[in-house]
Order: structure tokens, then sequence, then C-alpha cells
């Protein structure tokens, strides 16, 4: 069986936090593991292969998570799908099912759920999975704690699905959760690999023959790792749209497990603690912030600071998060992107300070890795070691830096940063020019094949 995971969102409700490059999967939240590796190591008790959905942003943070696990879900053991353009999971879950055997039973999970109750959970699987045996296309309901109005509900009368239904209003929640047949709808599925492709093309034959003509003109980077071009004719649909509220081959299992979506601010205030935080006649307040916060006479707030921005909201209000996220998405602000510290293939980069004419970074380079050869049209840029002996390259020159020494590369000049050292290398860069934009970077060689 292989663990398909769909790991390609961006998490805008969990903003300032998640961000489009580092999004609520890759986040260190629980004990110092993320929701990803969670998953990977949940899901490798019962799967002997794993697939990842995801885009080249994120390729590299999920290839870095994977490689600090210590279980058998090793990156040889991993392949990497690696989208063009995000269109939803009915194009993502195709892909994976035509990437695999036509019998292979393919596991499909989010990568960003929090999962408790892991008896439950592994009995859940073992009943889909004789379903899936039978050529049935198995969905997983949450029994619903809560009328709760973010979640789609499936309603089911035993193992058979009744009818697939929007997330509703509040009243029509409650009257769900009274019945007691409708089911929070998990985004996880069980199938094998050529059904789901079958009931695909019965349904939706449109959509599985764009899907089929960007998977013939994939591009294989490596074993492990496919990308996915030519995807602008593809629909963005749901696999509920295209498959699941169509088929007449689906199954529904009655999860009762702990399940946790992590969808919203309301829904993580339950799984983590308030960080440096005390409070005067206040209550009911979740504090999250890297420095001390103290608070008087309020109750009921969420607070969410980051170095480079600040969010406060009541609760039950933070579902319009995305809102927020909308509009400074249409205002081009940064903070939607990226944190100060922004995650490469080769390391980080931290902006420590940035103005008109000059920025200044601070930049960490793994052992054994390098920056693309590359040039600037805008900028020239002064580099001191701090830690660490950098390789230098200025056009055919090559030379070590050590700490405390500089080195200074000129507008227009190719260049490029190695670490050949077993330590990490880090290194204080001064860009002094007219635009200091990351966009300006042309990549003559890159070890990581990024344009």
């Amino acid at each position: 069986m292989t663990n398909i995971i769909l790991s390609g969102g961006s998490g805008t409700r969990l903003w300032p936090l998640s961000r489009k490059l580092l999004p609520k999967q890759f986040l260190e939240l629980f004990n110092n593991k993320t929701l990803f590796q969670l998953t990977i190591e949940r899901n490798s008790k019962i799967c002997d292969k794993c697939m990842v959905i995801s885009n080249i942003d994120q390729y590299f943070i999920a290839l870095d998570q994977l490689e600090e696990l210590d279980n058998k879900f090793k990156v040889d053991n991993t392949k990497f799908l690696l989208e063009e353009i995000g269109k939803n999971t009915a194009p993502a879950i195709a892909f994976a099912a035509l990437e695999s055997s036509p019998d292979e039973i393919l596991f499909v999970t989010p990568s960003d759920h929090l999962i408790k109750n892991e008896e439950k959970y592994l009995q859940a699987i073992e009943k889909a999975k004789e379903f899936a045996d039978k050529d049935f296309l198995v969905t997983f309901g949450i029994k619903p704690t809560e009328p709760n109005t973010g979640y789609g509900y499936i309603e089911a009368n035993n193992y058979d699905v009744i009818k697939f239904h929007e997330k509703p209003d509040f009243q029509t929640a409650k009257e769900y959760v009274k019945k007691g047949n409708y089911y929070w709808n998990s985004g996880m599925f069980m199938f094998k690999a050529g059904k789901f492709l079958a009931e695909l093309k019965k349904h939706n034959s449109k959509l599985f023959e764009e899907i089929l003509k960007s998977y013939e003109k994939r591009q294989k980077i490596s074993e492990n790792q496919l990308r996915l071009r030519e995807m602008n004719n593809i629909p963005d649909i749901s696999v509920d749209y295209a498959v699941m509220e169509k088929s007449d081959k689906i199954k529904i299992i009655s999860s009762k497990f702990e399940w946790n979506d992590v969808g919203s601010f309301d829904s993580l205030v339950n799984e983590i603690e308030s960080k440096d935080y005390i409070g005067i006649d206040s209550k009911d307040n979740f504090i999250y912030s890297n420095k001390m916060v103290a608070t008087i006479d309020i109750e009921d707030l969420i607070v969410i600071d980051t170095d480079d921005a600040l969010l406060i909201t009541k609760k039950g209000s933070t579902q319009k998060v995305k809102k927020i996220v909308e509009k400074l998405k249409n205002l081009n602000h940064t903070t939607i992107s990226n944190h100060t510290i922004v995650h490469r293939p080769w390391g980080t980069f931290e902006t420590l300070i940035e103005d008109n004419g000059y920025k200044i970074k601070r930049i960490i380079v793994k052992p054994g890795k390098r920056l693309s050869l590359q040039k600037h049209f805008h900028r020239n840029e002064h580099w001191i070691v701090v830690s660490g002996t950098a390789e230098v390259t200025v056009g055919e020159n090559i030379y070590l830096v050590r700490p405390n020494e500089s080195t200074y590369i000129k507008m227009g000049e190719v260049h490029r940063l190695s670490n050949p050292g077993k330590v990490p290398v880090i290194l204080i860069e001064a860009q002094v020019g007219e635009y200091t934009g990351e966009d300006d970077i042309i990549r003559i060689e890159d070890d990581f094949k990024r344009q």
C-alpha cells in the first residue's frame, strides 16, 4: 500500500504563522515536529511506500524534513510529484494513480491533519482496505464532536454513502449532528489506482484526458522526482466533485479516532499552549509569540506575533483570516509568501535590514551545498564570513573565504557561493544597488534544477 500525501496547500487561515513558502504542514508546532513529519511517521506503520504531491517551492523543505526522520520512510522509499500549478485534489490524486500500478492500493491523506488515538486509526484503515480490495472507493468520515460549519458533511447509512453535503450554516450543522448519521468529510481516501482512474474517466472524461496529456509530458528529474508540466488546461476541481459524489462504488468508514484538520487558529488553540505570556485580569486568551507578551483586562482573544506580522482576532472569528490574506495579496505584500527567514535547498537566508538602495542578510549554507552560479544586473554584494569556510567563485577565480574575512562581488559578475566543509557556513551579505529584489537573479547553472 502506498501513502499518497497531498502537500501543496498554503494554509492561508493560519497566517501569519503559515506562508506560501512555509505553509502550516511544515511548521514545527508539535513537540518540535511538523504535521508533515507526523503524517509520515503515522502512515509508515501501514504503508511501505510514499508519494508526495507538492510543488517545487515546497519540495526541498519536504525533503529536508523527511531526512530528519528515523523510520522506514527513507528518501529512497518516497517519490515526489511536483505540480507546475496547483489544480486541487482530483488532478493531484489522478497523477499519483497514473504513476502507480493499477492494482496498487493508494491511501490518500492530507499532510496537515493532526490525528490521535492511533489504535482506532489503524482499525479504520484495515476496514477500509477490505473494501478497497473489493474494488470500492473508500472515504473516511469523522464522527462530529460539535456542529462545526468549517467542514463538509457526508450522510451515510452504515457503510453506504447517501449524499455529500457542502459546508452548512450553524443551524443545519446542529441538525446534522443531532441526526447522528452525518460525518465530517476528512479528505482521506483509499482505493486501487486503476479503479480510481476508471471512475474518473467514467464520470469526468474531459478532465481525465487533460490530466493524461499533462502526465505524458512529465519531466523525469530523477528516479524519485517527477515534474508535471503543461497543466493550464486542467480544471481546478476537488476529488469529491470529480468522482466521489458521482460514483456508485463508494463506501464510508465511520472513524472514531481524534482528528483535527488544524484549519484555523480556533482549532489550533486546542492543540498547543500559549508561549511567553502573562495576564492580569485576563482569561481564555491564546498568545503565540517569540517575545514576552503581557495583557490586562482582555478575554477571548487570539494573538499571533511573528517577526514581521501581528494578528489579533476574537476567538470564533479566525475563519476570516483568509479575507485578510486576500487583502494582502491585492497589496502584493511580502508577508504572504515569506517569513523573515526563507528556506532554500542549500540552506536559509534572513533579511535583517532593508531600505532604499541596500539590504543586509544573514545567510546559512548547509555542508556540501552551494548556491546557483548566477549574476545580478542591479546590485553589488559584500560577503563577510562569520563561521565556517566558504568557497567563492567570481568569474574564472575560485578562492576560500574564512571567518572574519570578506569578499566583494561587482554588479554583473558571474559568481557562486559554496560550502565544501563539514559545518554550516554563516555569512553576512550586504547588497547595495538601485534594486535588491529576489527576482534580480540570473541563474546560469543550478544543482537543484531551478529556473
